[in-house]
């Protein structure tokens, strides 16, 4: 029996702050956030919520003078943002979420979106993100083990170690194309392959994606999915009968800001719909779920998390 596993790049506006334009669904940032929340509630399907620490607090001067990139970082905060706190704050969207009774995870995405893998990261701006991040948390009854690079970019693992985290969501080993969805729609292709978690070099779990459920979008979807089924959905339920086949995990990440109409939120409920059917053939994991496993079977059990280095 394999797992499936859900992570969700929880980040209202922090995801777009340094893009100019930002992306248009930055508006249904809020709203999509409780549509899925939603979603997982109905069919109890619990997800790892990679939170920007930023959305923990109430209120900030909007600079972080302290903070190794400097207020320049932040000017969206005290700009474009001035008077739209909703995508600057989310401390009541994250409690709900924490405190499901479905089990969710929650995880870190930095403090404020910084590209660790990025050329200009240094060591000292990640330090300061996770620091910001845990800093931020305080008095509040959570752990935060897991962890999600900002878009992806791998950088400072040993960090994370120094930290206390124990997993981390690494890279797709096997990243479809949009031509290849479209192909897999039209034509069909073998199952999808399921990630192997493994311990790197660090004591860290590596918990590779193998699916992003928004990379097929706009008018190529549109045309497609008057014809054929929805490419992404096939997908899905290819790795969730995977999953339920052998060993392996199926790992599938989205941004609640995704879920902006519905076609986008028809797609996440024919994804847990499935899931839900399948659901006594397969583990439903958090990362954090996944990482205690495999550290289990590997007989690798990481430093105890304190919030600070040593």
């Amino acid at each position: 029996m394999g797992s499936v596993v859900i992570s969700v790049d929880a980040e209202l506006g922090w995801g777009f702050h340094d893009l100019d334009p930002p992306a248009e669904r930055i508006d249904g940032a809020r709203v999509g956030w409780k549509r899925l929340a939603g979603l997982c509630s109905e069919y109890e399907i619990p997800a790892t919520w990679a939170v920007v620490g930023h959305l923990f607090l109430r209120d900030c001067d909007g600079r972080h003078a302290d903070h190794p990139r400097g207020p320049h970082w932040f000017r969206a905060e005290r700009d474009a943002w001035a008077d739209r706190p909703s995508l600057r704050y989310g401390p009541n969207l994250i409690a709900d979420v924490a405190s499901d009774p479905v089990g969710h995870e929650i995880g870190c995405h930095t403090f404020s979106h910084v590209l660790f893998g990025a050329d200009g990261t240094t060591a000292d701006t990640a330090r300061a993100e996770v620091e910001a991040c845990l800093a931020a948390t305080r008095g509040i009854d959570l752990s935060l083990e897991s962890f999600v690079f900002p878009r992806n970019s791998v950088g400072y693992r040993d960090v994370l170690a120094d930290y206390g985290f124990t997993c981390y969501r690494g890279t797709d080993p096997s990243e479809q194309t949009p031509l290849g969805k479209l192909t897999a729609a039209t034509v069909g292709q073998p199952e999808p392959s399921l990630v192997t978690p493994t311990v790197d070099e660090y004591g860290l779990v590596d918990v590779p994606p193998s699916l992003y459920l928004f990379s097929f979008e706009g008018r190529p979807r549109r045309l497609v999915t008057k014809l054929f089924a929805d490419p992404i959905v096939e997908h899905a339920r290819r790795g969730i009968d995977a999953a339920a086949r052998r060993d392996g995990v199926f790992h599938m990440w989205l941004h609640p800001n995704n879920l902006i109409g519905r076609p986008e939120i028809a797609r996440m409920r024919a994804i847990f719909d499935y899931l839900d059917r399948r659901r006594d053939e397969v583990r439903i994991e958090t990362m954090g779920q996944v990482a205690s496993r495999v550290r289990d079977e590997t007989g690798s059990a990481p430093e105890p998390a304190t919030g600070s280095p040593d």
